[in-house]
């Protein structure tokens, strides 16, 4: 089984992603442990569908993104890096303010593929917004 890298920290994972995506949404990692990672994000106008409910794409790259530096940080030793290469997400409600926050947990380690499962909810009150889970192919050098 992969383990935690020891050369990743929460201030790498915050830093890679400031001129992308996550920077623009707002993303910070707030916690790097063993086998997890848990995130949040501010709800600003930026992350609003039209209908005034929180946009699905918004929950989903918080997921991704959360589920994808986890991944980054429990690379098999000599990995390249990875790839999603499926994704699923169920929404069960919204928030129109306040902030969401992500937990991804790992499922799977394993030396060609990782299955994350993570948990999006309202940051304030703990209400689960999304469930999600992402299978990551490892890219190793080629020989």
């Amino acid at each position: 089984m992969t383990s935690l890298r020891d050369d990743i920290a929460i201030g790498q994972l915050n830093e890679m992603g400031q001129e992308y995506l996550p920077g623009v949404l707002g993303l910070e990692m707030v916690e790097l442990s063993e086998g997890s990672l848990k995130s949040r994000m501010p709800v600003r106008k930026l992350h609003i569908a039209p209908n005034e409910f929180l946009h699905a794409a918004s929950v989903v790259a918080l997921a991704d993104t959360t589920c994808g530096y986890a991944t980054i940080a429990h690379l098999p030793a000599g990995a390249d890096s990875f790839t999603t290469i499926e994704l699923k997400s169920n929404h069960l409600g919204t928030v129109k303010e306040g902030s969401i926050a992500c937990q991804a947990t790992a499922q799977h380690l394993g030396r060609n593929t990782q299955v994350w499962d993570a948990v999006v909810t309202d940051e304030a009150s703990g209400r689960k917004i999304a469930l999600f889970r992402c299978t990551q192919m490892i890219l190793w050098p080629k020989p």
